[in-house]
């Protein structure tokens, strides 16, 4: 996959505009961070210091959700956003602590981070893409579904198709900004309290069963062995997929060296070995074909 442009992140102190509790343990932050909002693309991250101590020592790393808030269109067109908007569920002491936090506080941020999607523009596509998400795995996809159907290029009968996946119904996330967007929504429950019962993938398998799907991408975000699923099937269906991958950070910046994963890479007489590569630096989104699973 093409990195992108090479570009130094900003370290800013943003002011937190709201932080509240939308369902369960999922929370959704808000953050004054114009230098971040205007160069953010779509599957990168920030990297955000919970306390002012040092505990717990680490940042969290926290998809960018979306840029701006009341005016969230004219932000992705005319790059005046200044607010970027993260989801996070509450999981051990860092969230914890983050979740805590108060509107008016201040916040050491570090972002934007990380490669993102390649947005192609929905005009130049036969078939409109398939966005899947798992649990967490929404937080990205929301911003790529704005950029993508709000790119000058993009047309309205093209717009994306998303798979949401949760344990249950009460886990359900996104559902509402994805179909303000013009999406089409599909819903699978691991329990069947709302739509497919089974997993994300398995509705995935499904849906291209059909004779008139035909995506021309998949872009997914989720857990591992969702990730590696849905690998399998874009191979085996000779569809290209850009998989934005969750791991844990030390760093964010790609020093430390704590988050690599395994990929292919060719070698001489067509010999494949494995190499590797940073979740947060070459990452967190690769292509679907250059992941060696395990």
């Amino acid at each position: 996959m093409p990195q992108m442009p090479e570009m130094k992140p900003f370290q800013i102190t943003a002011k937190i505009i709201s932080n509240k509790n939308i369902k369960n343990n999922y929370f959704e932050i808000v953050l004054l961070a114009p230098q971040i909002a205007r160069n953010a693309l779509p599957g990168q991250f920030v990297n955000i210091k919970t306390s002012e101590g040092f505990e717990p020592l680490l940042r969290r790393p926290l998809s960018i959700h979306r840029i701006g808030r009341q005016s969230r269109v004219a932000s992705l067109e005319s790059k005046e956003g200044k607010e970027i908007i993260m989801l996070y569920e509450v999981l051990g002491k860092g969230t914890q602590i983050l979740s805590q936090r108060m509107q008016g506080e201040f916040l050491d941020v570090i972002g934007p981070l990380g490669n993102g999607f390649n947005c192609y523009p929905l005009s130049a596509i036969r078939y409109p893409p398939i966005l899947i998400a798992g649990g967490m795995g929404t937080a990205p996809l929301v911003f790529l579904a704005e950029r993508l159907v709000h790119s000058p290029q993009s047309i309205v009968h093209r717009k994306p198709l998303v798979l949401i996946g949760a344990r249950s119904e009460s886990h359900i996330l996104c559902e509402k900004e994805f179909k303000e967007l013009g999406c089409e929504v599909k819903i699978a429950t691991d329990d069947g309290s709302r739509g497919f019962k089974g997993y994300v993938s398995s509705l995935l398998t499904e849906i291209l069963s059909t004779v008139n799907c035909q995506p021309s991408t998949i872009y997914a975000c989720g857990p591992k062995l969702l990730l590696k699923e849905i690998s399998r099937i874009s191979l085996e269906q000779n569809i290209p997929a850009q998989l934005s991958l969750e791991s844990h950070m030390a760093c964010g910046i790609g020093a430390c060296m704590g988050c690599v994963i395994k990929v292919k890479s060719k070698k001489a007489k067509g010999k494949i070995d494995d190499e590797y590569k940073r979740v947060c630096k070459e990452g967190p989104v690769f292509e679907a074909r250059e992941i060696a699973w395990e």
